[in-house]
């Protein structure tokens, strides 16, 4: 089976991982700390005059600012319970009034119904729900509305902190949100897709502090996988340390070694620590050995890296390269299920990290080295021939809920045929098959169907789509009557 997600709980574990979330405060979760600083504070706020913006919320948040466009709040029947306290971690979870549960059923038979107008009048009655929020925000990115995307995604985030228990901490470390818990969930998700607007608005080091965030809320099971994303934006972020202290903490309980993107990454890392200008000459020579080192070894672990991360790089490879056995064909086609869909994962979201010259130079030679020692039969690399044999046979249903948020094609390609064959529910991806019911739906009035709206949206239906939208942009808008629209 796989092994990278095993679990072994010690205290060790606790204090590495308040280690990770030890620079994490409330002010790192705003973009707007992260802007001023690239562009200064004037560039940011422009003239806005705080005091006298968002008149109608009373509540200040941290993740989001409430916009004046946004419609008045009232409290849309989410709350938070504490459910245990031991060994200094806070067990959480959202609730559901009663009143709440009967517009997530009306939300679900909008879903069964496949027409997303029905979605758009449950939102005009009930603009904080959280649910429709987030199936609408996914409708708007797909027609590149990013704003607006961004802004549902905001509101959903409000609303979530606003129903808030006072001692639910976002910076600790030591705040827990049961996965398995369907009201838990769309916490997670709206956080996860957050965190990816502000990647692409050019906010790394934000979007890391929110992946730390999601990362803590449940370390063990880590139920979006986190672990596939981190070593990214800490690169991304050049946070070069903070990723090898992560890897040195985590290695010997979480099998770090076995994903590709932290045998690469860390390697890539090093590379980093060797080519800063103000490091002592000797430093700088042992970070380049030790560099050399990591990145042969995941290249011998992984072969199956180099030859798609070259293509998509635009980097044709030496002959001698593409003709030898252990990167030619045979390493993609021999790739374990799961592996595949890892490495896949790994060159599909970090490919433009390689394409500097001096990086590609020190790849080359990498490579080099490896077929030297591939060559002379280095007891090594048939050691890790036997390693992925043994390992990567079925990934665990994080990794494809992580794969299917990422939705990098490369990746969601290699998905096996029993996740993609059943429905994907974007406001709720591939559920644990152990969920910890807390109400159920009374039977629905209508039929229910194998299809939902989140695939519905992917299939671009032109004018349908274009009418629900609108619809929707005019639904915002002050005075909006439904019947008459």
């Amino acid at each position: 089976g796989f092994t990278t997600c095993e679990v072994k709980r010690s205290s060790k574990q606790n204090e590495s991982l308040l280690r990770v979330c030890s620079a994490l405060c409330c002010q790192n979760l705003n973009p707007e700390t992260e802007l001023k600083r690239y562009f200064g504070a004037r560039a940011v706020l422009g003239d806005q005059r705080p005091r006298q913006r968002n008149r109608h919320f009373h509540r200040s948040t941290w993740m989001t600012s409430p916009k004046d466009s946004w419609p008045r709040f009232s409290r849309p029947g989410v709350s938070m319970t504490l459910l245990e306290s031991k060994n200094g971690i806070q067990c959480f979870t959202f609730e559901h009034s009663r009143d709440y549960q009967q517009v997530q059923f009306k939300f679900l038979d909008a879903v069964e119904s496949m027409d997303p107008n029905n979605i758009v009048a449950l939102l005009q009655l009930n603009p904080y729900h959280i649910d429709s929020l987030l199936q609408l925000s996914d409708v708007c990115r797909i027609q590149e509305d990013q704003e607006m995307a961004r802004d549902l995604i905001e509101r959903a985030l409000y609303s979530f902190e606003c129903a808030f228990h006072p001692l639910f901490s976002l910076t600790s470390g030591t705040s827990r949100l049961d996965y398995l818990r369907p009201e838990n969930r769309a916490f997670y998700l709206a956080l996860y897709k957050h965190m990816v607007f502000l990647e692409k608005r050019g906010c790394p080091r934000t979007a890391l502090e929110y992946c730390k965030l999601i990362l803590s809320l449940d370390p063990d099971l880590d139920p979006l996988c986190m672990l596939l994303l981190v070593d990214f934006l800490m690169l991304r972020s050049r946070e070069y340390k903070s990723l090898l202290q992560l890897y040195q903490d985590w290695e010997e309980h979480r099998n770090l070694s076995q994903l590709p993107n932290f045998a690469f990454s860390c390697a890539l890392c090093r590379f980093h620590l060797s080519q800063q200008e103000d490091l002592d000459p000797k430093e700088a020579e042992n970070q380049k050995k030790l560099a050399d080192q990591m990145l042969q070894s995941a290249l011998i672990m992984f072969p199956g890296v180099l030859m798609p991360l070259l293509d998509l790089c635009t980097v044709q490879p030496d002959a001698t390269v593409t003709s030898h056995c252990f990167f030619g064909p045979k390493s993609q086609i021999g790739q374990p299920p799961a592996l595949a869909e890892l490495t896949a994962l790994y060159v599909g979201r970090t490919y433009a990290l390689w394409k500097e010259a001096a990086i590609m130079l020190w790849l080359e030679e990498s490579v080099k080295e490896v077929l030297r020692r591939v060559d002379s039969k280095d007891s090594f690399v048939e050691e890790c021939e036997n390693k992925r044999k043994q390992r990567y046979q079925s990934a665990p249903r994080n990794i494809h809920r992580h794969v299917l948020l990422s939705e990098i094609k490369e990746a969601t390609s290699t998905l096996p045929l029993d996740v993609t064959a059943q429905p994907v529910m974007g406001f709720d991806l591939l559920p644990p098959l152990d969920s910890v019911i807390s109400y159920t739906r009374p039977e629905s009035t209508l039929k229910t169907v194998s299809l939902c709206f989140y695939v519905l949206s992917r299939q671009h239906v032109g004018a349908s789509n274009e009418s629900t939208l609108s619809l929707f942009f005019r639904s915002l808008l002050p005075n909006f009557n439904l019947q008459v629209s």
